[in-house]
């Protein structure tokens, strides 16, 4: 570690304080801002659940002051979860269990049960616990860590995209993954594996090659890279990495032939074992050509595609991190894991970063019991039903489908009747209706079969990743995807 670089990662402000406290030699991972949540997959007029750190959170829009909120998931009553209740008609959050209703501060508002002259909310033990809140670049951030500090604190964002707002094109998506923040970090800092992992995905192994990575500052507060040559061979010129601690990493490469692109990833540690994953993909086009197409293409179609490149990994990944844990855990990987070459540069550094400043969000726990394939190939519990774009277009999909059944079995069912009708009509010469009515039904029974497969992609992902199938696979978007990323 290169320690008197980290002035490069202390805010500039006496006033701010950096993330993860002040004690230079110690990282606290509650003193820290961390996305739970795009905002546009929030709905005000529900509630919505989150676990972060193992807390257990309630998001909730407060129609009084127009702000999201964030509570802890607990009633100070009987602990009973909020989540499971309502905002009332006063617009307070009105716990399920007793109907304790809570203003956006915390403060309890009206307790049913005690008489009129009771003044049992006034007390502090009678206020739901209230986190800070923040939006930044469309996530919304909150702070579990001292209320005091959360407006010291920088919010951990893409300064990338701060530069030029307005010429950015971006696509985003999110996926609860059954694997540590720190696992995640460690494979998307890991640019090598691309080739083989994503093959026909985002990656081709025709391109791998020897990768050179170097730190050039690091610290507390996290640490820079550089690859000189950059991924697909040095075709696409150079690539910088940045690695802001605890929880989010970008790569950042400029190539003529597609312009400047960003690759950008939060990891938000939920529990043990568990963490949800903020991608987002900033495009500087050097052509119209590819914006316009994106622009075209539905969230939720992209989403698809990004779901199955997520299982690439995931499906080894999952216990690749147990492998470890008998292995001794991460404070013994450099002897657990063979790090030869320069390829693997960042995962020693994050390795490093980690026992050196105590950054493990769960110090001492053990990872559950592993998963079984078919849960960890869901896509409908880790991100569908959290998806708004997913969300409706998969309900829009059954919807399409019952009429297409609808439509087909009446099409069968008053065949015989139409001929009958027809006969009486052209006499015996009823075989261009019969035709028809014949084309038709087979057309909606496609249609509700095709749609069937598009629904399945909604819950489940491939058996078989792309790597490992026989022949060529060739699809739109993975196509697109390729162009842009492909090392």
């Amino acid at each position: 570690m290169n320690a008197t670089a980290e002035n490069t990662f202390l805010l500039n402000s006496v006033n701010e304080i950096p993330a993860g406290g002040s004690d230079p030699t110690c990282f606290d991972v509650l003193e820290v801002w961390y996305p739970i949540s795009y905002v546009k997959d929030l709905d005000k007029s529900k509630l919505t659940s989150f676990t972060l750190l193992d807390n257990d959170l309630v998001i909730w829009w407060d129609d009084n002051t127009e702000n999201w909120r964030v509570f802890e998931d607990k009633c100070p009553h009987r602990l009973a979860r909020l989540s499971e209740g309502r905002v009332n008609e006063s617009g307070f959050l009105e716990c399920p269990y007793h109907g304790w209703a809570f203003s956006g501060n915390g403060n309890c508002e009206n307790i049913p049960q005690q008489v009129t002259s009771g003044q049992a909310e006034t007390s502090k033990r009678a206020c739901a616990t209230s986190l800070p809140t923040v939006i930044k670049q469309g996530l919304l951030f909150v702070y579990p860590g001292k209320k005091e500090n959360a407006p010291l604190t920088k919010v951990p964002i893409v300064e990338p995209l701060e530069e030029t707002p307005d010429e950015w094109l971006l696509i985003d998506t999110f996926r609860d993954i059954p694997y540590d923040m720190l696992t995640l970090l460690e494979n998307v800092l890991d640019v090598s594996h691309v080739p083989y992992t994503h093959h026909r995905s985002v990656g081709n192994r025709s391109n791998a090659a020897p990768v050179e990575l170097e730190v050039l500052e690091s610290g507390k507060n996290g640490f820079t890279g550089v690859w000189e040559e950059g991924p697909r061979k040095g075709t696409l010129g150079r690539q910088d990495t940045t690695f802001i601690a605890p929880s989010l990493m970008w790569h950042d490469l400029t190539s003529k032939q597609f312009g400047r692109t960003l690759t950008v990833v939060y990891a938000v540690p939920i529990r043990k074992g568990e963490c949800r994953l903020f991608a987002r993909f900033p495009f500087k086009f050097s052509s119209k050509i590819p914006e316009f197409f994106i622009k075209l293409t539905p969230r939720w179609y992209s989403h698809i595609g990004q779901n199955g490149v997520l299982e690439d990994d995931q499906l080894f990944l999952h216990f690749q991190e147990r492998y470890l844990e008998n292995a001794g855990g991460g404070s013994n990987f450099s002897k657990a894991f063979y790090l030869p070459t320069k390829a693997d540069r960042f995962i020693f550094e994050l390795r490093q970063w980690v026992n050196l400043y105590n950054g493990d969000p769960f110090p001492g726990q053990v990872l559950p019991p592993p998963l079984s394939k078919e849960k960890l190939l869901d896509r409908y519990n880790s991100h569908t039903k959290h998806c708004n774009s997913c969300r409706t277009a998969l309900a829009n999909i059954q919807k399409l489908r019952t009429v297409c059944a609808v439509v087909t079995v009446l099409l069968w069912s008053i065949m015989p009747l139409f001929a009958i009708f027809q006969s009486k009509i052209f006499g015996e010469n009823i075989a261009l209706p019969a035709i028809f009515s014949t084309v038709f039904s087979l057309f909606f029974a496609a249609a509700w079969f095709g749609l069937g497969r598009l629904e399945r992609k909604f819950y489940f992902g491939q058996d078989v990743p792309l790597r490992n199938l026989p022949g060529e696979v060739k699809s739109g978007w993975l196509t697109f995807t390729k162009k842009r990323k492909e090392t």
